[in-house]
């Protein structure tokens, strides 16, 4: 699946203000700033998928946030190569997602 742009991201979450967002940021990095979703850091994702620790429908789409795009981009396709194949990137993350916002 195809990775989204932060204008798109907003639209997006205005029609589905309960999307499914993972933030893979550190859990220091979440509690200093985040846009809810559920914190996994990106270490902690493989064993997450494998203990089957993930509260995430699989059928529905997930956006997968970090701060710059790249921690997200690698978790996207974590998640994609176990089966969550409606995983996005949002491209830019959460610094583009401010500068739009």
């Amino acid at each position: 699946m195809e990775d989204i742009f932060a204008e798109d991201f907003i639209r997006l979450r205005q029609e589905n203000p309960n999307i499914q967002i993972i933030d893979v940021r550190e859990k220091l990095e979440f509690h200093t700033f985040n846009i809810g979703g559920t914190n996994i850091p990106l270490g902690d994702l493989p064993n997450a998928i494998k203990e089957d620790d993930l509260d995430i429908d699989p059928n529905k789409t997930i956006i997968v946030i970090c701060q710059k795009g790249l921690r997200s981009k690698t978790a996207k396709v974590i998640l994609q190569n176990a089966g969550f194949r409606k995983a996005k990137n949002l491209i830019g993350g959460l610094i583009k997602l401010q500068s739009v916002s």
